[in-house]
């Protein structure tokens, strides 16, 4: 088994922030999960770069994943959210993308995992536009799974990973639960049965002015700076696994 994740923060596993610094996030969890499952290491390389708009990681980090020697026999790909958040994003060029990267996979015998990223509207400031623009692009690209045969993770709507439990203070990215509960999902969508992951519901969170004052103070303003700027959260970053790395069984998830 040789597993590559391409996309975007999701992928890249943005919100689940270990010790060190480094972003760990469902991808890699998968490969843990993987090597486990089938009791011998697995290859593993994550060319995800946040903040990436579809186009380059249908090119770019698709070319690179279809270069690495040898071969991957297993793709990851999820992407497009980025690009809905903008203005003028083309619904139909997305789907074009997509389906032309699921053909190149397909062509270079590499299996793939087409993914749809969990739906952060219900928290984020224009999230009703948000929410319909996902609904377009996960309802446009789910029949490409079936009509290529593909393992399809729907994840935008999955009820469980929508409470607030999941998702870091940014409201945008997951935080460690919701990419332990993706993992689970994927994991068993690939033939490896995994309990889904649920947290406790606990306490409500702690809602008013200044907290929401805090939240575009510190999260919404400096987006809106980098788009005014042109720049991204991903610029000047690589995939943080270019190369394949060992995976052992022992790996803890």
């Amino acid at each position: 088994m040789r597993y590559v994740a391409i996309g975007d923060s999701f992928t890249e596993g943005m919100g689940d922030t270990q010790p060190d610094g480094s972003e760990r996030g469902w991808a890699d969890l998968v490969a843990a999960g993987l090597a486990a499952g089938l009791g011998e290491p697995i290859q593993y390389a994550n060319l995800a770069i946040r903040g990436r708009l579809l186009r380059p990681i249908v090119t770019e980090q698709l070319d690179a994943a279809l270069a690495l020697d040898p071969k991957p026999t297993l793709l990851s790909l999820n992407g497009g959210g980025n690009d809905m958040m903008r203005p003028g994003g083309d619904l139909k060029t997305l789907v074009e993308m997509t389906e032309n990267a699921i053909r190149r996979c397909l062509d270079n015998g590499v299996q793939v995992l087409l993914l749809s990223g969990a739906d952060p509207s219900a928290r984020l400031p224009m999230g009703g536009s948000m929410r319909r623009k996902g609904e377009a692009l996960t309802a446009a690209v789910a029949p490409l799974a079936e009509k290529y045969d593909l393992t399809f993770v729907d994840m935008f709507h999955d009820q469980e990973i929508q409470r607030a439990g999941y998702w870091s203070a940014d409201r945008l990215h997951l935080n460690a639960a919701g990419h332990r509960r993706v993992a689970s999902v994927v994991l068993t969508a690939l033939g490896h049965p995994t309990p889904a992951h649920v947290i406790d519901p606990g306490p409500g969170g702690k809602g008013g002015l200044l907290a929401e004052a805090r939240y575009y103070r510190e999260h919404v303003l400096p987006w809106i700076q980098r788009r005014l700027r042109g720049q991204s959260s991903g610029d000047d970053r690589t995939g943080k696994y270019t190369s394949w790395i060992s995976v052992p069984t022992t790996q803890p998830a």
